[in-house]
């Protein structure tokens, strides 16, 4: 459901918004002082409460079903809703907080208790995570790592018939502003045989986004292509950190393990997949030679519209930096146009062998580079490993993080006759 570009939000300050005007209406959970959680919705630099709503009456119908679910200290119930609920929600949110409510006068004499200066909030992970599975779907990603590991052969015979996954751990999610504390682990130093054992040295961001599940599946039964859709609930922002020395001597040969576990960084608010209509557009056509998707990966509306149109970015803020008052620093910008496979070849494949998948389990792409300098997600691929240093403000340089750098990621959705949305920012700092 797209919302009119000329439509304005009674919350002025939703008006040109960045990220949060009346066409987005993205879903969080939030605490204010020593408040109990509780879900709301972003709009402008405000949070609309959805207990205080309720409570005023607001809602009705499959309407009120939904804000019910979505007004909890987790989202999970509500994802468990589905599209129709989403909808029904999304509906009535448009037409209450557009400037032309009919609900306009109780809104704005009530306003106190139903919108929240996000300044003066605290946001929450938005939902359980039950399972988390980290996808490889960035091609360009895979093609620049693997040329480090294997110059002659950097992309693996499986990668372009296989969505490539690993299963993360649900546990070290964490929330934008959580600090990130640098891993302990084993390495192998250059020229020895045997590893020691200490703090991470080669410390990296990487740039991705997630996805939100929505309805399951039942235990044994796949969810077909042509049905994926259904079961997204929508995205978010997500860094996963990486522990590049650690990770060069475990991963084979069983793939990542303590190198990915310590911290996964996410953005806040779940943009619907509803808001992202809009934004839509067709699989980019796979480089001739290449194969097609095997028949249970296919579906002629997925390759129509299935993929999304997300810029990206990502910026570093170090302590130096914050000290002399300089503003971050961009590094990358890429765009989710870079995927090899669309959302919903990557849950379809998750579950083609009968796994099943519950509301409010995430998914992670993978990290979304793009094919030329600049547009790198990761700093292992900017320094080729750290064979060269990135230059900062201010006469610093980099191969890897150092502590005390803030990594900021920011994503938003811009096309020629509709309003822009975006999904604020996932932070993290490292600390020792």
């Amino acid at each position: 459901m797209s919302t009119p570009a000329h439509s304005r939000s009674l919350v002025t300050s939703a008006n040109g918004h960045a990220d949060f005007p009346l066409q987005n209406l993205p879903l969080g959970v939030f605490s204010r002082g020593n408040s109990a959680r509780r879900g709301g919705v972003a709009i402008g630099d405000s949070i609309f409460d959805l207990q205080a709503a309720l409570a005023a009456g607001l809602f009705n119908g499959a309407a009120r079903e939904a804000a019910e679910a979505a007004s909890r200290d987790q989202l999970n119930d509500f994802f468990a809703l589905g599209a129709h609920a989403r909808r029904a929600l999304r509906s009535e949110l448009l037409h209450l907080l557009d400037e032309h409510s009919p609900q306009r006068a109780s809104l704005e004499a009530s306003s106190e208790l139903l919108l929240h200066p996000m300044s003066e909030c605290q946001l929450h992970m938005p939902a359980r995570v039950g399972d988390y599975t980290d996808f490889y779907v960035g091609i360009h990603h895979a093609t620049n790592v693997g040329k480090l590991f294997r110059p002659d052969n950097p992309l693996l015979p499986n990668y372009k018939y296989v969505p490539i996954a690993y299963h993360g751990r649900a546990s070290t999610l964490c929330v934008s502003g959580s600090p990130v504390r640098r891993p302990d682990g084993q390495t192998l130093p250059p020229g020895q045989e045997v590893p020691q054992f200490g703090p991470c040295k080669r410390l990296d961001y990487e740039l991705e986004m997630g996805v939100w599940v929505g309805p399951g599946n039942p235990d044994g039964a796949p969810i077909s292509i042509a049905d994926a859709q259904q079961h997204i609930a929508g995205l978010c922002l997500l860094n996963d950190w990486s522990a590049r020395d650690l990770q060069a001597w475990e991963y084979q040969p069983l793939g990542p393990f303590l190198s990915k576990s310590f911290a996964t960084t996410l953005s806040p608010w779940v943009v619907t997949a509803e808001a992202l209509v809009p934004f839509r557009s067709p699989q980019p056509v796979r480089p001739e030679g290449d194969p097609q998707p095997l028949p249970y990966l296919f579906d002629e509306a997925d390759q129509q519209g299935g993929a999304l149109d997300i810029e990206l970015e990502v910026l570093l803020l170090t302590r130096q930096m914050k000290a002399q008052g300089l503003p971050a620093q961009v590094l990358a910008r890429s765009n989710t146009l870079n995927m090899y496979w669309t959302v919903a070849q990557m849950l379809t494949h998750h579950s083609v062998n009968g796994c099943k998948l519950q509301p409010g389990d995430l998914l992670g792409t993978g990290t979304l580079s793009g094919p030329q300098p600049g547009q790198f997600g990761s700093l292992l691929e900017m320094t080729e490993g750290g064979k060269h240093t990135v230059e900062l403000p201010g006469g610093e340089v980099r191969r890897f993080l150092e502590d005390g750098d803030e990594v900021i990621l920011r994503a938003r959705c811009q096309r020629e006759g509709q309003v822009s949305i975006g999904f604020g920012e996932c932070r993290g700092v490292v600390v020792g």
